[in-house]
């Protein structure tokens, strides 16, 4: 007997039918499949994937270049903080030794002041005495020339009253025997 045949219709205007001669095991997804495992055998067949392994090995060579890179750079900055960091603070040092020798000198320009001052007031008191004492003196030298004109006008007087012109002739004779002693 024959066996029943099945026969499938396409729509008109398709043109597609199933071949009768590929059978049951190479239908459409066997095919696709048997593509799929031809091309990944090219693919290895090529070395695709050794090319893509080092593809990756460089761009791993790269990465690691740029992160020993960032390591120097970041041990650099490190030094240059650490190095403006003593700089800051010697500065800090510098500013204060500044200061308390600017303290120490202003301290010292003071006692100095102070001692000008104080050897000013001598100077200045010594040279008022001194002048207090010149003007004494000069007042007392002008009472003595004042005294003395008063003693000279009253002993004027006196001997003008006193004596005549006898008496001056034996006074002139006794100062001029004495002068020749």
């Amino acid at each position: 007997m024959a066996e029943p045949t099945t026969h499938t219709e396409v729509p008109a205007g398709d043109e597609a039918h199933a071949d009768p001669a590929i059978g049951g095991i190479f239908n459409a997804s066997v095919i696709v499949a048997m593509a799929m495992a031809l091309v990944l055998l090219a693919m290895i067949w090529k070395k695709v994937p050794a090319a893509i392994g080092r593809s990756l090995d460089l761009k791993i060579a790269a990465i690691r270049e740029q992160l020993a890179e960032a390591q120097a750079v970041r041990k650099e900055a490190e030094a240059l903080k650490s190095e403006y960091e003593a700089k800051s603070k010697a500065a800090g040092e510098e500013a204060a030794a500044m200061v308390e020798r600017a303290r120490h000198e202003a301290e010292q320009i003071i006692a100095k002041a102070s001692d000008d001052a104080e050897a000013l007031v001598e100077r200045r008191k010594a040279m008022a005495e001194a002048k207090i004492a010149a003007e004494e003196r000069a007042a007392i030298d002008e009472l003595r020339a004042t005294a003395a004109r008063a003693a000279t006008a009253a002993a004027a007087k006196l001997i003008a009253e006193r004596n005549d012109a006898k008496s001056d002739k034996a006074l002139v004779d006794e100062a001029i025997a004495g002068l020749g002693r």
